[in-house]
C-alpha cells in the first residue's frame, strides 16, 4: 500500500514539473 502511494506521488510530482515547464514555455515564447 505504501509502494503504491509513493508511486502516485512520484507521478504526480512529475505532472507538477511539466505543467511548470510548459507553462514556462509559453511565457517565454
Amino acid at each position: 500500500r505504501l509502494y503504491r502511494d509513493a508511486k502516485v506521488l512520484e507521478i504526480f510530482e512529475g505532472t507538477k514539473e511539466m505543467e511548470k515547464t510548459i507553462v514556462s514555455r509559453s511565457i517565454l515564447g
